[in-house]
């Protein structure tokens, strides 16, 4: 939002420097993003009016023209530009003037003949970045005086960063308002005296969509003058406020949308057919906007329509058929308030974003349109001539919003705020903010205005006085606070131990969006149903995630085409699961590997990670919660089917998945190297197995080898579960010590080398019992996997 300084204290002016103003604004809430000369910087360029014109003698596109600046004799200026004209008042730069660009003007000759000056464009002046003539000036423009004071270009352009929450404030007259409440001081409210009705043609209107639109206002205007011009200081105005003149009809809308913060829309009555009626539009209707752009509608979009198609679409942009053209005799003029809640959205959908839709999305008042719609058909009679019809009206009071009153406590005041405050000066803020203010027995009962939707609870009039009062006049104080601590459970690992556990072991931490790119996920978890958002920020970015997959890969990629070779990554977050029963939030703790095992060093070889450095990194997380699992073999549709696992606790819940990127994919995404990924469901890895205290045996123990031949698909797990499952209470561990396949093997089988260690807790094991245990699990082995001792 864009406002001239010097417009804004036509209606408020507080004796405050600029500077002032600014950290005023700043420290209210309406934060001031810069400040910017309303021109650049120039001197001794006054208003000239051209007496005569003389064809240059040497040059056919030169004229030598006798220009009258205020002085007892006029000036002959050489001037090359299309547009100048007996009789036209413009910008002349005289002798010793400095242009923008440190430009200087001196005497001299053009082909010949003598020039005293420079007559001027609004682009020499640095007032807008091209031209094609000479800037005309209004014919009453006083010759002789300084163009920065008959232009007011000593002026300052303040540009503020509003809150979704602050529409009050996307107008003049609202920033106008806070001015005057920061500076305890009256504004000038914008007033003017409605054109009377000087014929009684009309054009109905009809609302269909009530809860959409519940007051739509229109009104007949004809016999404009469509190519009037529009006067001077409207458009340095709508110059300053960052827009440019586009005609007077259009200027005046543009004009009253900064003035009071209402959009309004002008169509050219020729070009309606009948009745206007706000409707929904019709699936797949077609419409043609002002920007060039053909837009298909969707059966849900709100639309302005005469009887023979859509005009515009409703609170964002206006149709180029009906637009108004410098042939436009009689004009509709429309104004309307539609909700908030149905209009937001909707001009993104369509990849638009005007200075209407940014202001019906977060709420114009409901109360302004008459007011609106008589300013704007006043100012356009001024300037474009013409005669008013009545005002058209559809209105439902039962869909416009409700105002419900607040009620503001005294002692909230003191405890929240930690201030005493007058009644008086209560009163004086509220009121001055346009509110209706009731006293009460233990505070005041507060009615917010048609233009605040923020205002809903207490806390929001505590804000109001904080912020008028001034945050940085707030006392000091410290929080007294009386509550237990919490207990720590001690059955829950806290997320950030098995953060710090994988950063120790050179992870690092990645926050990536919870709505990703469709393909990739498509290509990811085929088998999945996603969530599609219903107005993403790209297409790239169009449905939730679900698993944490796709954000990590595309940050490796991201990573890796930077020259970083080795990568390693987690993420904590949500992924979104569309069930039966709706949509499911589960947390989640992913991860991803590639590169080198480790850092580039002169000790250490270049090895590639494998699946192995993974499965470890994750075992290490598990023994942080002394969890015992599984890892079995597993089948997932995005990773290599020989080097992948699904991983399950010892009740048998599945608690993740690991392996190596498909290479099908790996390919397909574009990296250049082998990629290992894991995913674990984050509650089941954060409950921790309490450690229990086990007496340690007096007695020594004993460890006794064996090689086993087994058949090359028995897992290591398997063998280990078949020895577990003989129930041998003095077998305190096994660990496997080598795997062999070769020479002396049988094809088809390999060698596993097994150490188990035994141990009494009552006894010194003798060799007998040793020889016992060491055969029964030998029996168990060859009835269970058909293992046997290698020769």
């Amino acid at each position: 939002m864009q406002i001239s300084e010097a417009w804004l204290r036509e209606l408020v002016n507080p004796p405050v420097s600029t500077e002032e103003l600014v950290e005023q604004l700043t420290m209210a809430g309406l934060e001031v993003d810069s400040i910017e000369p309303a021109a650049a910087e120039f001197s001794g360029v006054v208003v000239a009016e051209v007496i005569s014109i003389e064809q240059h003698s040497n040059a056919d596109k030169l004229k030598v023209c006798q220009v009258a600046v205020g002085e007892t004799e006029p000036l002959q200026i050489v001037c090359g530009a299309n547009n100048v004209r007996v009789g036209l008042k413009i910008p002349a730069a005289l002798i010793g003037a400095v242009l923008p660009g440190d430009f200087k003007i001196k005497k001299s000759k053009l082909r010949g003949e003598l020039s005293l000056g420079m007559l001027c464009s609004e682009k020499e002046l640095g007032l807008a970045p091209d031209a094609d003539g000479l800037m005309e000036l209004s014919a009453e423009a006083p010759v002789g005086t300084d163009i920065r004071e008959y232009l007011s270009l000593n002026d300052s352009i303040i540009e503020l960063d509003l809150t979704p929450n602050r529409a009050d404030c996307l107008s003049l007259e609202g920033i106008a308002r806070e001015v005057a409440v920061l500076n305890k001081m009256n504004w000038a409210f914008v007033e003017f005296i409605p054109v009377e009705v000087c014929n009684d043609s009309v054009v109905n209107v009809t609302v269909e969509a009530k809860e959409e639109c519940p007051r739509y206002l229109g009104r007949l205007i004809k016999n404009v003058n469509s190519t009037a011009e529009t006067p001077l200081w409207m458009q340095e105005r709508l110059r300053r406020s960052g827009l440019r003149s586009l005609g007077p009809i259009v200027d005046v809308t543009n004009y009253v949308l900064l003035e009071l913060g209402q959009p309004l829309h002008a169509f050219d009555a020729e070009k309606l057919t009948g009745s206007i009626t706000v409707r929904v539009s019709d699936k797949n209707e077609e419409l043609a906007l002002l920007n060039d752009q053909t837009v298909k509608l969707d059966g849900v979009a709100l639309v302005i329509a005469d009887d023979k198609q859509p005009l515009a679409l409703a609170g964002v942009m206006g149709g180029k058929p009906s637009s108004v053209t410098g042939e436009t005799k009689d004009i509709f003029l429309e104004c309307a308030f539609f909700t908030p809640i149905k209009i937001a959205g909707k001009a993104r959908q369509f990849g638009l974003h005007t200075d209407s839709s940014h202001r019906f999305e977060r709420g114009v008042d409901f109360t302004l349109q008459e007011r609106a719609i008589e300013r704007a058909t006043q100012l356009i009679i001024d300037i474009s001539g013409g005669s008013a019809g009545p005002i058209s009206k559809d209105l439902t009071e039962e869909t416009l919003p409700q105002i419900q009153p607040v009620d503001l406590r005294l002692k909230r005041i003191e405890k929240v705020l930690g201030i005493s405050m007058a009644n008086e000066e209560v009163i004086r803020i509220f009121e001055g903010l346009g509110m209706q203010v009731e006293t009460v027995s233990n505070g005041w009962r507060i009615t917010p205005p048609g233009y605040r939707f923020d205002i809903a609870i207490e806390a929001d009039l505590l804000e109001e006085i904080g912020r008028i009062y001034g945050y940085n006049n707030l006392p000091n104080s410290s929080l007294l606070m009386r509550s237990e601590l919490g207990k720590a459970e001690e059955a829950l690992l806290p997320l950030e131990r098995i953060e710090d556990m994988l950063v120790d072991r050179g992870y690092q931490e990645v926050i990536t969006y919870s709505f990703v790119d469709e393909s990739i996920e498509q290509a990811i978890v085929p088998d999945d149903e996603f969530i599609r958002l219903k107005n993403p920020i790209s297409s790239e970015l169009s449905v939730m995630r679900t698993t944490l997959w796709c954000g990590l890969l595309n940050a490796a990629l991201y990573n890796t085409k930077r020259q970083q070779t080795r990568v390693r990554l987690f993420e904590t977050g949500l992924r979104f699961l569309n069930t039966n029963n709706g949509m499911i939030q589960q947390k989640m703790i992913s991860g991803l590997v590639l590169g080198n095992r480790y850092s580039e060093k002169w000790s250490e070889s270049t090895n590639k990670v494998d699946f192995f450095d993974l499965k470890g990194d994750l075992e290490a997380l598990f023994h942080l919660v002394n969890c015992n699992v599984q890892f079995t073999a597993g089948n997932h549709s995005a990773l290599h089917p020989g080097q992948s696992a699904e991983i399950f606790t010892e009740e048998g819940e599945k608690i993740g998945i690991l392996g190596m990127l498909h290479p099908t994919l790996e390919k397909k995404l574009g990296f250049e190297t082998q990629v290992y990924l894991f995913e674990l469901d984050q509650d089941l890895l954060c409950k921790r197995n309490i450690p229990k205290f086990k007496v340690l045996s007096k007695f020594p123990s004993v460890r006794r080898d064996m090689a086993l031949i087994v058949k090359e698909k028995i897992s290591i797990d398997d063998i280990i579960k078949c020895i577990h499952f003989c129930k041998e209470d003095k077998i305190k561990n096994v660990l496997v010590f080598d795997i062999y396949r070769g020479e002396g093997v049988e094809k088809g089988y390999k060698s596993v080398g097994l150490g188990l260690t035994l141990q009494d807790m009552e006894q010194t094991l003798t060799e007998t019992e040793i020889d016992a245990i060491f055969t029964s699990v030998l029996e168990r082995l060859n009835i269970n996997i058909k293992a046997k001792l290698r020769e």
